[in-house]
């Protein structure tokens, strides 16, 4: 983030004014003026006379009036700002567009603390502003004002659309008018249908789509409820609605609901090829099957943990595996054959809660975690049957709990986080170090002395403006594109970093 930056500093000095060069000319210029009678020296303000300059002041000419640029302050130059450091009474945080290739915000009637990108039919890669985005939320509704009442929660399809490039301030040369009108900055619209929930949505994730251009029928979503209860709906309809291809009915109610956590809430959710996992505060963690007759929960619960299941992933290339985070400090990994439905291995991950986990899909071996004590640790999984394993990269950058973690869905070395200190980072483990340049502490000296944060190298962006950032997300058909929710709204943006 950096205040916005002014050019006044590098305007020319003004000139100065006629008047006050004609006092200054010497004795000598005036006595050859007199004997030449009327005769105007045309170039006579570029001539500088070698005797004693006069100030027009000094000569009691009250008429004379500084130019304004010559007493108004030059504006204070811009700086970046590094999170960790004082920001003044006076001074404010502004985006700098010019990092940004889109960057918009859109916000909801309550606060959506979890959400997941939806599959489209516009196709993969997708490189040509504007864009368009699908995603499924779940509202954490508060009291309604002046009645003392709780607000109904929602499940919410939205369609974020005419998500533009972003204009820069200094984009007005010609050819960048002539350019497709990708950069018209005008606002993204928001358009929604919603489902009624019982209970504010902890945690919403949608199933796995096949591999196309089609959309699954149904499109199932599951949502993990304060009530304790796990809810299934399929959203394609709704989908259809607002696509303007069928006013097929929506159903209003979930197609499933899984009641075995009794009425434990939890926050963990993630579906599968082997099918849907469910985590809750009392360490249990359930698996739902998709049988042609329906669901199938196993009455059975996978236990391990000690302390609340946090966060959940399958095995990207084994069906059978996943892994899990929690309360108790420990990432688990387990495998549903095996006997007794105990995790295969674990490691004491965090100095803390365990919060969140992502699961490489390129790098099957790579694993990276977030906690309460603000790191991110990222893991090489055959590792953990040796002892106690070390994290094979360690980043302390956020100093508030880590909230999300997220792989990119193609580049195996960059990963995305956010946390409580309303930081959302972008991270590249490509980046080597360089000992001699990069000294291992938290705080360096910058060239004025004064004391500033040490930006780890692997560190690619700092995105800030939202409250409480809850959940990142990537577009997997749009490269780059990352999605944010937080306790004022969502963010949309693309960096020029990704």
């Amino acid at each position: 983030m950096a205040k916005r930056t002014s050019e006044a500093a590098d305007l020319p000095a003004p000139k100065s004014a006629a008047k006050g060069q004609e006092t200054a000319r010497s004795p000598a210029i005036q006595d050859v003026d007199e004997e030449m009678g009327e005769f105007e020296d045309k170039w006579e303000d570029e001539y500088e006379s070698e005797g004693e300059v006069v100030d027009a002041e000094a000569e009691g000419d009250d008429d004379f009036t500084p130019a304004q640029e010559d007493s108004a302050p030059p504006p204070a130059p811009t700086k970046t700002y590094l999170p960790g450091t004082a920001i003044e009474s006076d001074e404010h945080l502004v985006p700098d567009n010019s990092v940004y290739l889109a960057l918009h915000s859109l916000s909801y009637s309550w606060p959506c603390l979890s959400f997941d990108v939806l599959k489209d039919t516009l196709g993969s890669d997708r490189a040509t502003f504007p864009h368009t985005s699908w995603i499924v939320t779940g509202t954490q509704a508060g009291e309604v004002p002046g009645q003392g009442s709780k607000a109904k929660d929602e499940v919410v399809i939205m369609k974020l659309g005419n998500l533009s490039k972003t204009q820069h301030d200094d984009d007005s040369d010609d050819d960048d008018e002539e350019e497709d009108d990708e950069g018209n900055d005008e606002d993204a619209t928001l358009d929604f249908l919603t489902i009624p929930h019982i209970g504010s949505v902890n945690r919403i994730r949608a199933a796995p789509a096949p591999t196309g251009n089609s959309l699954p029928e149904p499109y199932h979503v599951a949502t993990f409820s304060e009530t304790g209860k796990v809810n299934i709906f399929d959203v394609r309809p709704y989908i259809d609605t607002l696509s303007g291809d069928s006013s097929k009915p929506r159903q209003k109610t979930p197609i499933h609901t899984i009641t075995n956590h009794g009425r434990s809430e939890g926050f963990a959710v993630e579906w599968g090829k082997t099918g849907l996992l469910t985590g809750d505060i009392d360490k249990k963690i359930y698996l739902t099957t998709i049988t042609p007759t329906g669901f199938n929960t196993s009455p059975q619960p996978y236990l391990s943990h000690t302390s609340s299941v946090e966060d959940l992933q399958w095995s990207p290339n084994e069906s059978t595996v996943f892994a899990s985070a929690s309360a108790d400090r420990t990432v688990r990994v387990w495998d549903i054959r095996a006997k007794g439905r105990k995790s295969v291995v674990s490691v004491q991950a965090h100095k803390e809660d365990v919060n969140v986990i992502s699961w490489n899909k390129g790098v099957e071996y790579l694993l990276v975690s977030g906690g309460d004590d603000g790191e991110l640790n990222v893991w090489d999984l055959r590792m953990f049957n040796k002892g106690q394993p070390t994290p094979v990269a360690n980043f302390s950058w956020h100093q508030a709990p880590i909230t999300s973690v997220e792989w990119h869905p193609t580049d195996t070395s960059v990963f995305g986080a956010s946390g409580s200190d309303d930081q959302l980072t972008l991270w590249d483990l490509s980046v080597e170090p360089d000992e001699d340049e990069s000294p291992n502490t938290a705080i360096v000296k910058s060239a004025d002395g004064s004391e500033i944060p040490n930006v780890p190298p692997q560190l690619l962006f700092v995105h800030q403006g939202q409250k409480d950032t809850k959940e990142i997300h990537w577009h997997p058909q749009i490269p780059g594109m990352v999605l944010s929710t937080a306790s004022d709204g969502f963010n949309v943006f693309k960096t020029i970093s990704c």
